[in-house]
């Protein structure tokens, strides 16, 4: 772009019906020869703090305000587009960035007309030209004084360390570290609060960076706290991506021509969209509907705790995500007496249609218990979900694939799970534009289910003697996060029921869409895996790791092993059988919409090298 038209492009002010009340250009740019154009900007906001739609936001009354009565705040925008409109297809993806990270024009989103779009919600990603952010007003007291709490920070180490950077807190220095609110906890359990205190004498912060005498202990969790200063008004992130779909849906003088909106948002962003619709935030200030859909992508029965004073965005939150209310629907919960559901409150006017996809990882760890988005909250029964909402389940799948080969975390643990699901992802994708688009209805739900016995409650797992692998019907999920909207935080702390896929006698899920890793196994893959020794706590899940763990290639090997799982010679007569197996499985996948024709060729030569690659290894 020439400087000068650059120079202009930045100075622009467009005076705007929505609540975005300017866009400011800073770079538009053809890609390549692909035909599409990426723009560079930045979006202005401005809402009324008194509106119903945004009092929901906490602190929204502290905020400050312009002359008008409004709070501003401002959000990065990354937009890519057809140039030509006649290959636009009218949708745009919203990519809810990760911690800040940009998403890329993929060949998929070019080859559909989809525009895709980036907005940043998150007021914890540093300043930096790779990432995106927002930018919040921070709270003040009525009287102008600055608002002071105390703020927090879970971590554990795998390896033995001095000093850590506290990346969690950064928007939160410390205004009295020597101050009585300084503590530091240290525990056995990363799933329990509790734990005993670390003199104060043995650490310091300075810079960001927790010093510890004697240093941190593998495998222990810390819970570090300290009080601070002005926090930022958070929850604007959910507003952000509200009315930048208002903007771009509305507003004749937006950057891209939208008449369908759908968001995108994978683990963090998947709870984040969780909880964007559970707040009432797909209701525009215009009584509209916002997202027309929502895909969140290993989210489990998680949202994000956002909305909230002190909130910490950034962190990766293990065992510290579920909360009342798990699913959709309203049910009485059993702890509290709190009745409502993700959907079925008093905040939600305009309900997207709605994806949720989980792997194996989100039912086994994290506290993400995502059986309970398809239970009551107890978890004794199976319940129906709402005709707008389907939830896919992907057996054996780890919280995102491993590359292959997959390695290991030491010597002779299990290897990382590479069972891909990202061309399911596609196809699902294009189930959703379908569904909203031209009334085409995506593929039924698929996930485990108490009444069919794929759904067990972790105690009735019958997991074989996988070698190297321990059993692990002793795994607890951890406890209830506070629920900030419901009196009393909607029971807080309260074990969470831990309900998982039942596994067949390979020690592979059921329940599930099975990919072909799965469907035509050569190995045993688990959402799930136990952390090695030398990392500490061995008797505790790897946080989102899965692992695995190949069949032995012959009858003699395994019966050397000790392995009850039949070996690939007594399972497949040849590679040509397996792969005829594995063609049949994916071409009933793509019969059910879960993948596409194009996908055939691809997984049939995925199959081909790891099979392979198997039979190549020669015992060490």
């Amino acid at each position: 772009m020439k400087p000068l038209l650059l120079f202009l492009c930045s100075l622009v002010s467009i005076t705007l019906t929505a609540e975005v009340v300017r866009v400011e250009v800073t770079d538009r740019s053809d890609i390549g020869k692909e035909g599409y154009e990426q723009i560079v900007a930045k979006l202005h906001f401005e809402i009324d703090p008194k509106r119903p739609a945004n009092a929901i936001i906490a602190d929204i009354n502290l905020a400050p305000v312009n002359q008008a009565g409004k709070v501003s705040f401002v959000a990065d925008l990354l937009l890519w587009k057809p140039k030509d409109d006649s290959r636009n297809n009218g949708a745009a993806w919203l990519e809810i960035p990760n911690r800040g990270r940009k998403a890329s024009l993929s060949k998929w989103v070019m080859e559909h007309g989809f525009t895709l779009v980036n907005v940043g919600w998150e007021f914890d990603v540093p300043v930096d030209p790779k990432k995106l952010r927002l930018e919040a007003p921070r709270a003040r007291n009525q009287d102008g004084s600055a608002i002071r709490g105390v703020v927090s920070a879970v971590f554990a180490l795998d390896h033995a360390v001095d000093q850590w950077p506290l990346t969690d807190l950064a928007e939160y220095p410390p205004v009295d570290i020597e101050g009585a609110d300084s503590r530091l906890i240290i525990r056995d359990q990363v799933a329990y609060s509790g734990g005993s205190e670390v003199p104060r004498e043995r650490w310091s912060l300075n810079d960001g960076q927790l010093h510890l005498e004697g240093g941190f202990e593998p495998g222990k969790t810390y819970e570090v706290f300290y009080l601070s200063e002005a926090p930022p008004i958070a929850g604007l992130g959910y507003a952000a991506i509200r009315d930048a779909v208002a903007w771009l849906k509305h507003d004749p003088t937006s950057l891209a021509k939208v008449k369908q909106a759908y968001a995108f948002g994978s683990s963090q962003c998947g709870r984040f969209l969780r909880d964007l619709v559970y707040l009432g935030f797909n209701t525009d200030e215009q009584d509209r509907l916002a997202l027309d859909g929502v895909m969140s992508h290993i989210a489990g029965a998680g949202r994000l705790v956002l909305n909230q004073r002190w909130s910490t965005p950034r962190a990766v939150a293990g065992y510290a995500t579920a909360s009342y209310p798990f699913a959709d629907t309203a049910h009485k919960d059993p702890v509290t007496g709190h009745r409502e559901g993700l959907l079925e409150n008093a905040r939600v006017k305009h309900p997207p249609k709605i994806f949720y996809v989980n792997m194996a990882a989100e039912y086994w760890g994290g506290g993400r218990v995502a059986a309970l988005t398809h239970t009551t909250p107890d978890g004794t029964q199976d319940i129906a979900l709402p005709d707008m909402v389907r939830s896919y389940f992907f057996a054996s799948t780890s919280h995102g694939a491993a590359s292959f080969p997959p390695d290991s975390q030491v010597k002779d643990s299990p290897l990382a799970n590479p069972v891909d699901t990202s061309a399911s992802m596609l196809a699902l994708r294009l189930a959703l534009h379908q569904w909203v688009s031209e009334g085409l209805a995506p593929p039924p739900s698929v996930h485990p289910k108490l009444s069919d016995g794929t759904l067990v409650p972790i105690a009735e797992v019958k997991f074989p003697k996988v070698p190297r692998m321990a059993a692990p019907n002793a795994v607890k999920a951890g406890g209830r996060v506070r629920n900030p909207q419901l009196s009393g935080g909607a029971g807080e702390g309260v074990e969470l029921p831990l309900l998982v896929p039942q596994s067949d006698a390979d020690g592979n899920d059921l329940g599930g869409i099975r990919m072909p890793d799965v469907a035509v196994p050569i190995a045993t893959a688990t959402g799930w895996v136990f952390r090695p020794s030398e990392f500490g706590s061995p008797q505790d899940c790897y946080l989102l790791r899965g692992a695995w763990v190949p069949f032995a290639r012959t009858q003699a090997e395994r019966e050397a092993a000790k392995d009850p799982r039949l070996s690939l010679e007594e399972r497949y007569t040849s590679k040509d059988e397996f792969m005829a197996k594995v063609k049949e499985a994916v071409e009933k996948l793509i019969a059910q919409r879960f993948l596409t024709e194009t996908d055939l060729e691809p997984e049939l030569r995925q199959a081909s090298e790891r099979w392979d690659w198997i039979h190549a290894q020669v015992e060490k």
